[in-house]
């Protein structure tokens, strides 16, 4: 397999620093090494240019930093096009989960209708009028399902990017109340740490992975960090007790790479700041090598 690995290094959609250094300590836990010696070539690109948040106006405090957000994702986006259209698969390495804006436009630009399956804490559905933070990272999924601001919402083309019956979100468990009622409103399948509980990891993703596929042309999966449990990825700016597990992160993970239908992979929102002894940054190069087809036998 071809392999395009980006790094963005934004940290502008959660108004928190350190997220900017994610990239970097993934890299340095060998994510570059470790796929090519699973036999892939892996062509590593120049990150996207981010300017420091100080350089910016912070702008309207209901959607922050809106317009480097816009110009960064548009280029990611663009590049994420280039590289499927070019065989290649463009793995996403963030930087907050604004980044994933660039690149679900991208892969859908290249592989419409694409499939979405979303791994997160959050629900990442609010829109300017029920944001509590204006934290742009927030309302990235509502955009992608064309809600939202039209500036973020017309990244790459006018009108939703992704249909919200193909979205999944996985693992969630902090929702805000007006996130909750857009979710419901749009049809997004929403799979949440109960789910989780009852059903099992296995049957959870086989749900997502039938809702996902259905129709679809490719499946980009977005992985939020946070999505782990705390205990196990303790190196984010949002955690949240009582999330997915190691070993349920790689089931998922294996799970997708057996479709043979992933068109892009995002790991987002690691935080080196915080971490201990990079444990979140490799446990994301590790669920990158389980998505593109490392086994335990």
């Amino acid at each position: 397999m071809r392999i395009s690995l980006m790094s963005v290094p934004m940290d502008l959609g959660a108004d928190r620093r350190g997220v900017d250094m994610g990239p970097s300590a993934i890299r340095y836990a060998d994510i570059v090494e470790k796929l090519r010696a699973l036999g892939h070539t892996v062509t590593s690109l120049e990150p996207i240019p981010i300017a420091e948040p100080e350089a910016h106006n912070l702008g309207d405090s209901h959607i922050k930093y809106l317009q480097p957000i816009v110009n960064a994702t548009t280029l990611l986006a663009e590049r994420v096009t280039q590289a499927i259209e070019q065989g290649s698969l463009p793995v996403t390495l963030g930087g907050d989960h604004s980044i994933a804006l660039g690149s679900v436009v991208g892969s859908a630009m290249a592989r419409k209708p694409l499939g979405v399956i979303w791994f997160d804490a959050h629900g990442d559905f609010n829109i300017p009028e029920t944001t509590p933070s204006g934290n742009v990272h927030g309302m990235i999924l509502a955009a992608l399902c064309g809600l939202g601001d039209e500036r973020l919402v017309n990244v790459g083309g006018p009108g939703a990017s992704v249909d919200p019956k193909r979205v999944v979100i996985v693992g969630v468990r902090d929702l805000d109340s007006g996130e909750r009622d857009l979710l419901r409103k749009a049809g997004v399948r929403v799979l949440t740490m109960s789910d989780i509980d009852r059903q099992g990891m296995e049957a959870v993703m086989r749900e997502a992975l039938d809702i996902a596929l259905d129709g679809a042309t490719g499946l980009h999966i977005s992985f939020d960090l946070d999505a782990v449990d705390p205990s196990e990825a303790p190196g984010v700016g949002t955690p949240v007790h009582g999330g997915i597990t190691y070993r349920e992160a790689h089931l998922a993970m294996e799970m997708i790479s057996e479709t043979g239908r992933l068109t892009s992979l995002d790991l987002v929102e690691v935080n080196p700041i915080l971490d201990h002894h990079n444990q979140t940054a490799i446990l994301a190069t590790e669920l990158a090598l389980s998505a593109v087809g490392k086994r335990i036998f």
